[in-house]
């Protein structure tokens, strides 16, 4: 069958060209005689897949050499408990930024295992619809770090300038929106980010941790919990998921190839306003309670005027393949996941289908 266009929020869709690449290397690749699937991560073939996408992450962030990037497993959900593990010091105190279900997820795994403050939450009756201003958070000058999530796939919101934190290290679940543009990493000691929304498939996580904190790192940690082992290893301490890195790889050539962050950045800017633009000029039909600013170019989230219509509207772009755009289930609605490797052509064949659906429904 044709493929159609998905718009699932995680797993998510993949550059088709990455596919096929995938497909026509999946019995035999590098000229070593049998697939990825089958060689050692030892080998001199894998190697290079593993160091050239340590090598492109840097490179497409533009990362410095005080940063070291890990290629893990345990999703980002595990970095909710590996950030404290690590980083938050006994006695001492972590600020959290809650602002979706995502960073209260990793709040209750901290408060597991040290003493968290909470700098902001933008709950309001069960639902986030902003980001905290600076002068909305209370920050603490003395805390180990500072965590945030960069965008909130369930209630699409997202940060489009991070706080001023005085020097205290963000560490910052950017799960969904990594590579979707272009920001600067000084402030970070600690960035995490699950592959499978923009960077590949389910089983790798990204990891880029600066070296001052990989020196606070707790001592008393087993071997596999701690960032030191996994950085003095190159990520290579135990068998790492080296297929997933290798799709990995190949997505952030495609990233290169198509202009880099910059690149992707613009057109994502675009993807989302058509969108945005569509729902806003539906005279109601479509309706989004995000605060403008705060919106966010990788989970777009909005409401029709009841939930019958919302199920045909769900059946009805099924039927002509749109799939993945049901609301999360904790919120209903409807949720059109925009990520990088969804082009232009995507979102107008979406928006097409939307303005025909409310022309029909009125």
């Amino acid at each position: 069958m044709a493929r159609i266009r998905n718009f699932y929020a995680g797993p998510a869709a993949l550059p088709t060209e990455v596919l096929e690449e995938a497909r026509d290397e999946l019995l035999e690749f590098a000229g070593c005689g049998v697939s990825v699937l089958e060689t050692s991560h030892r080998s001199k073939e894998f190697d290079q897949v593993h160091n050239d996408a340590i090598g492109l992450v840097k490179e497409l962030i533009g990362l410095d050499d005080s940063y070291h990037v890990l290629l893990l497993q345990g999703g980002a959900s595990m970095q909710f408990a590996l950030v404290p593990m690590n980083f938050l010091p006994e006695g001492g105190s972590a600020d959290y930024i809650v602002t979706g279900a995502w960073s209260q997820k990793a709040v209750k795994e901290a408060r597991g295992i040290g003493n968290v403050r909470i700098a902001a939450d933008s709950e309001s009756d069960g639902v986030f619809t902003a980001i905290p201003k600076q002068d909305q958070l209370d920050l603490d000058s003395g805390a180990a770090y500072c965590h945030l999530t960069s965008n909130n796939t369930i209630f699409g919101t997202q940060w489009s300038a991070f706080p001023d934190t005085g020097g205290v290290p963000i560490v910052a679940d950017m799960s969904s929106d990594i590579l979707s543009y272009r920001f600067d990493p000084k402030p970070f000691g600690l960035i995490y980010a699950g592959a499978q929304k923009n960077l590949g498939p389910s089983g790798v996580t990204l990891v880029i941790v600066r070296q001052d904190m990989l020196d606070r790192c707790s001592g008393s940690l087993p071997t596999m919990l701690s960032y030191k082992t996994h950085a003095d290893k190159n990520s290579l301490y135990n068998t790492p998921p080296s297929f997933g890195i290798y799709l990995m790889n190949k997505v952030l050539n495609w990233i290169k190839r198509n202009g880099g962050v910059d690149g992707i950045e613009k057109i994502n800017a675009e993807k989302a306003k058509r969108l945005y633009d569509a729902i806003d000029d539906s005279d109601g039909f479509y309706r989004n309670s995000i605060s403008a600013g705060d919106r966010s170019k990788m989970n777009v989230v909005f409401r029709l005027p009841n939930e019958d219509l919302e199920k045909q509207f769900v059946a009805e772009g099924l039927a002509v393949g749109l799939v993945g755009i049901k609301g999360h289930r904790s919120v209903g609605g409807i949720r059109v996941s925009i990520y990088n490797a969804n082009r232009l052509d995507a979102v107008e064949e979406i928006v097409s289908f939307m303005n025909n659906f409310s022309e029909k429904k009125r």
